[in-house]
């Protein structure tokens, strides 16, 4: 397991990404219609705002009114802060009554690579893609490698590729250029 997930320019965020699984599913989750480094960086500043720590059982109970209020910030969490809070408390409950709690159940529980796609793409927010992405973040950067994961894991450029925080520009060219084909 790596000390360091390189997806934003914060230390402290980055340690948290590799260390917490329920801050990198966070991070998976906020990375959508929005730069991918501030995506990263939004499970660091919602621990930080809601006293230091995640769980998914507390912030699936919180109030949303308030969880809303935690995402709007300043500086916003997401660029979409009210139904991204929703998003993150609805996967939250998801992990705190179908995984004991714990998001490294997701994966560490999964028989092979086919139920890890399956479980993630069952999760509120996610669909094939991030799922996919998350496979490859999985297998690339934290060592989980479910039988079959390579052929799981998106065959694109993605987060997953990312080892250092210049990759996230050469990743946001990747991505760039892959969108100006379609």
């Amino acid at each position: 397991m790596p000390d360091q997930l390189f997806f934003t320019e914060s230390e402290d965020a980055n340690r948290l990404l590799a260390c917490d699984g329920l801050a990198l599913m966070i991070g998976m989750l906020l990375d959508q219609q929005f730069p991918m480094e501030r995506a990263f960086y939004g499970p660091y500043l919602l621990a930080e705002r809601i006293g230091g720590e995640l769980d998914a059982a507390r912030i699936a109970a919180m109030d949303p009114g308030e969880l809303e209020s935690v995402f709007k910030g300043p500086p916003a969490i997401h660029r979409f802060p009210g139904s991204m809070a929703q998003r993150t408390q609805e996967m939250c409950r998801v992990i705190a009554d179908e995984y004991d709690n714990r998001a490294e159940n997701v994966w560490e529980t999964a028989s092979d690579a086919t139920e890890l796609l399956s479980r993630l793409k069952a999760l509120p927010g996610w669909g094939e893609a991030k799922a996919r992405i998350f496979v490859g973040v999985l297998g690339k950067r934290l060592g989980v490698a479910p039988a079959g994961w390579e052929e799981k894991a998106a065959d694109w450029p993605s987060i997953a590729d990312v080892a250092t925080f210049d990759d996230v520009a050469v990743l946001r060219e990747q991505k760039k250029a892959m969108k100006q084909k379609k």
